[in-house]
């Protein structure tokens, strides 16, 4: 598999990469076990993670796997902090918690350090230098080795990796954004990819399949064993069921059929080559789905194609967004 840099930094993953946010749930450790084997077979490096994945459990399965099954060199771990199931604050981005969460993470996943530890979400509550300087502690003290953020906006983002950039050698330069990113879900057009390309930011981009909607799966039913069938992941893929979603995935299986591959391959293809994007973050129910999304390796999608999908999918992009001249 390709590998790209993460930005501006010389860490290097792969153009794909593995989600483990049902691992310890919906999946079990054998169909994680050979996930994970599958995925480093055929290149693969980067596998993303977060401490609320499962409850801890996807961290502690991803941590009995490494070693006994795949060499801990030979990957990319990249997890997450912040989130916390506190009613009254979704987010938690201060310096003690976040260093005391990577700690946490260290440890069920049964490692020394971390590839790229990411702030999972902006905390309003906390001063932005506050939660970055835990990040510095991190990759100072040896437990990261690069650092990221995650569902930041457009002005978090720029003022993260601005504020990064002003201490060169005190402060570590951000090396990814992780934010939804498909045909379904285009927003980070608007004002994530323009900061993250100009700071030099890798974009890594989740749920990029639509929550599976791309897959084509929906378009007749729900399949009883799909996430839309189930009580915890159906609100998560509802809002991708409507009208104007069910064009973008028509365009998508006529753009497959015409290029004698699958849906799913068109609609990963088409986000993993642009601009901006480093590796989106694909999530598999068991081997075979996965295999099924590596496959889109050797699929590189024609111009043409690839301008009929962005303008069936185009974003209502207006002031300030555009040209002043236009408006």
């Amino acid at each position: 598999m390709e590998q790209r840099h993460l930005g501006r930094t010389g860490l290097r993953v792969s153009r794909i990469g593995l989600g483990t946010l049902t691992w310890g749930r919906d999946t079990d450790e054998h169909d994680a076990a050979d996930q994970l084997k599958a995925f480093w077979e055929a290149g693969g490096t980067l596998v993303d993670t977060a401490d609320v994945y499962g409850g801890g459990e996807a961290e502690y399965l991803l941590g009995q796997l490494v070693e006994g099954l795949v060499p801990r060199r030979d990957l990319v771990i990249a997890t997450k902090a912040g989130s916390v199931p506190d009613p009254d604050r979704r987010f938690d981005g201060s310096r003690g918690h976040l260093l005391a969460a990577l700690d946490a993470s260290l440890e069920r996943l049964g490692t020394d350090y971390v590839d790229l530890w990411q702030v999972h979400a902006f905390d309003p509550g906390t001063p932005l230098e506050e939660t970055l300087q835990a990040l510095d502690i991190a990759v100072a003290s040896g437990r990261a080795r690069y650092a990221g953020v995650s569902n930041f906006c457009g002005w978090q983002l720029a003022k993260a990796a601005t504020w990064q950039l002003a201490a060169p050698g005190v402060r570590t330069r951000l090396a990814s954004t992780q934010m939804e990113y498909s045909l379904l879900q285009r927003g980070v057009e608007r004002e994530v990819l323009p900061a993250a390309l100009d700071l030099g930011v890798g974009l890594l981009p989740s749920s990029p399949l639509g929550r599976g909607v791309l897959t084509g799966k929906y378009r007749h039913a729900t399949p009883a064993d799909s996430r839309g069938a189930s009580e915890q992941l159906a609100p998560f893929v509802e809002p991708y069921l409507d009208e104007t979603a069910s064009s973008i995935v028509d365009a998508v299986a006529t753009a497959a059929d015409g290029l004698a591959a699958t849906a799913l391959q068109v609609a990963l293809a088409w986000v993993r080559d642009r601009p901006g994007v480093v590796a989106p973050i694909v999530g598999a129910r068991n081997a075979q789905q996965l295999a099924a999304a590596l496959s889109v390796e050797t699929l590189s999608l024609p111009d043409e194609i690839c301008q009929a999908l962005d303008d069936v999918s185009a974003p209502v992009h207006r002031y300030p967004d555009q040209d002043w001249s236009t408006l």
